[in-house]
């Protein structure tokens, strides 16, 4: 299983957030490149962004530090904000590996299509983002009403070969993963799966790594010191 760290930007810092609530935002590192390099050290192979300001409010807003970040070494994927091709290019042309689509995907499934066919399935990636089972969008302020399988199998009908799935309950709490919604769209689709939220420990990564889960990112675990980062990767395979 693949262990993939994240980097969340606001304002040009290292945050996270409880729940995804704005209002808990919480600087948790300096200098975003410092702390790539230290997952470098670590044995990490894979890097997610997330440019908060631009899920929010649809405008990304920190190209030169994920160029600057991407320059580590690491396999970056990048999401937020990326709403159109051209900001499919732009983000490709700063070094990203793979770019994550989130309220595009799910406002304009044409979007996804053209984007799967234009750069293939392995540089796309969907957010499957959902409170109480029901996807959400715009930095997951606004509920679109879609169960999150649903909005999956759409996904994997389009080409889409990656999802990564966020249930926003656990997403920054430290609770461990929803190991239960987890298992039920590992059922329902057969595209690879990245974990994301609620991880709390090393013992949440081999649960997952029993489960087939494909990767796992791994956020404030690690910033509060709950995760040996080195061990995690050690235990979930080649990366």
């Amino acid at each position: 299983m693949i262990i993939i760290p994240a980097i969340d930007l606001k304002d040009g810092k290292v945050v996270r957030l409880l729940k995804g609530d704005f209002n808990t935002v919480q600087q948790v590192a300096g200098d975003p490149v410092a702390t790539a390099k230290t997952f470098y050290e670590a044995g990490a192979r894979y890097l997610h962004v997330v440019d908060l300001d631009g899920s929010k409010d649809g405008v990304r807003k920190h190209s030169e530090l994920v160029q600057a970040v991407v320059q580590v070494g690491l396999k970056t994927e990048l999401g937020g904000g990326i709403r159109s091709m051209q900001d499919l290019e732009e983000v490709f042309s700063l070094g990203v590996w793979r770019a994550i689509l989130g309220s595009a995907a799910v406002r304009d499934p044409d979007f996804v299509k053209a984007a799967v066919d234009r750069f293939g399935p392995e540089r796309i990636a969907v957010g499957v983002d959902a409170k109480d089972g029901l996807v959400r969008t715009d930095g997951w302020v606004k509920e679109e009403g879609i169960h999150y399988l649903d909005f999956a199998k759409s996904m994997e009908a389009l080409g889409v070969k990656n999802l990564i799935f966020t249930d926003i309950d656990t997403d920054g709490a430290l609770t461990g993963p929803s190991f239960a919604r987890l298992k039920f769209l590992l059922e329902g689709v057969s595209c690879s799966v990245t974990a994301a939220g609620g991880v709390s420990c090393n013992a949440d990564i081999q649960s997952l790594v029993r489960m087939g889960v494909d990767a796992a990112i791994v956020g404030k675990a690690w910033y509060v010191g709950a995760l040996d980062l080195k061990q995690a990767i050690e235990e979930a395979g080649p990366q």
